[in-house]
């Protein structure tokens, strides 16, 4: 949506400022409903303050996912693309989709074909969905285009949640037993200390220990919060930086329990995101280079980048993708019968319908494992603050009782 500075008339006399509009003509348009006679428009151009800034899509995929399916159910009963829009965009439960298919709308009415209007919100609509839709208008059979479109966002949507739900468990378990632990040091060890002072005694190892880390968390609870905050703000740095991200991505690929889960959600968004491009007739090389852009995985999008490299040389598709740790043969030797028998397609929807199942049952287990292991860490943790505690209140008790 963009601003124009206007001055004109109205019944009132000279009348000027600032409309929101997302092309002149709409602001010509809503200026002349509001009675204004323009005089000079002109678009602001748009600064640090007044930039709309967002990190992440601002509608969801699950949102999205259920437009597409609307919109083609909408084509293949008849109802034009622009009449589809306008219902759509009257309907949909996300407010962000709803605004930008209203300008979406108006686009089309201008005359501008979906695809162009599309790439206008690329926060919203990706390379590959305005690639494939453009490959729909020119085939014909956009109400298809659509049905894969949704199918795929479905399938990614539905490996996303498994991944996030088995990284979200382990760390909001280890945030808790952190916490818990921290509040054990901070607010119940020091309760102890004067009375374990006027023991007299020398204390247990355990118990001194104990004391000492209390002593530290009391002091020092603000560097663990620091430490945190830090380490947010380098990794969203990193992830922000081409370069940096790809030594992530590595480093997260190379983990012992959850790198083979990460591959393979990676190697399966590859898949089914090239073979719904190559469903829709997309030429190959132009299918590469969006993959490269939404797989989300710099160490997968730069064998990807060489596979087509290669690809323009005259070569084999597969050949960088042999040398390359991350591609394992099932992969490359699908990919190898997929172009020999010109089928490539189907060779990847099977792939990537392989690592999705894959996906799902690794994470599965990782639940199911991840569970016991952290229960009995944090037992471990809180079992040794309390025999750190425990052992020499026995002692005081015994010298009471010793007294009487």
């Amino acid at each position: 949506m963009a601003r124009f500075k206007y001055s004109g008339r109205d019944r009132k006399g000279k009348s000027e400022g600032v409309i929101q509009a997302s092309s002149k003509r709409e602001a010509m348009l809503k200026l002349r409903e509001k009675g204004v006679r323009v005089l000079e428009l002109s678009e602001v151009a748009e600064t640090f303050l007044t930039k709309d800034i967002s990190f992440r899509n601002p509608v969801k995929l699950q949102d999205f996912t259920i437009y597409l399916r609307q919109f083609s159910v909408l084509l293949r009963s008849g109802v034009s693309v622009v009449d589809s829009t306008k219902i759509l965009a009257a309907q949909t439960d996300s407010k962000n989709l709803g605004k930008i298919l209203s300008e979406i709308e108006q686009d089309l009415r201008e005359g501008n074909p979906l695809s162009d209007s599309a790439a206008k919100h690329k926060k919203v609509f990706s390379t590959m969905f305005i690639n494939m839709v453009k490959a729909g208008e020119a085939a014909g059979n956009m109400d298809e285009t659509l049905d894969r479109l949704a199918d795929h966002y479905e399938k990614q949507h539905m490996t996303r949640q498994k991944i996030n739900s088995a990284l979200a468990y382990p760390i909001f378990l280890a945030f808790m037993a952190l916490g818990v632990v921290t509040f054990l040091l901070v607010s119940v060890v020091p309760t102890f200390v004067q009375m374990f002072a006027d023991f007299g005694s020398e204390l247990p190892a355990i118990t001194r220990f104990v004391l000492k880390a209390s002593q530290l968390a009391q002091v020092y609870w603000w560097v663990l919060i620091l430490f945190f905050l830090l380490l947010g703000i380098a990794i969203a740095v990193i992830r922000s930086r081409k370069e940096t991200k790809y030594y992530l991505d590595y480093f997260l690929l190379r983990l012992p329990i959850f790198g083979k889960m990460l591959q393979k959600a990676a190697l399966a968004r590859m898949s089914r995101t090239l073979s719904s491009l190559f469903s829709s007739s997309v030429p190959i090389l132009q299918a590469l280079a969006i993959v490269e852009k939404v797989v989300e995985n710099e160490v997968i999008a730069k064998v990807i980048k060489e596979s087509r490299d290669s690809l323009e040389k005259g070569k084999s598709l597969t050949e960088p993708m042999r040398k390359h740790w991350a591609f394992p043969p099932l992969v490359t030797q699908m990919i190898a019968i997929g172009e020999e028998t010109g089928n490539l397609d189907a060779m990847l929807a099977k792939v990537a319908d392989f690592y999705e199942k894959e996906v799902e049952m690794v994470t599965d287990r990782l639940k199911a494992m991840i569970e016991p292991i952290m229960i009995v860490v944090l037992a471990g943790l809180v079992g040794t603050i309390v025999t750190a505690i425990m052992v020499p209140m026995f002692e005081i008790f015994n010298h009471i009782g010793d007294y009487e």
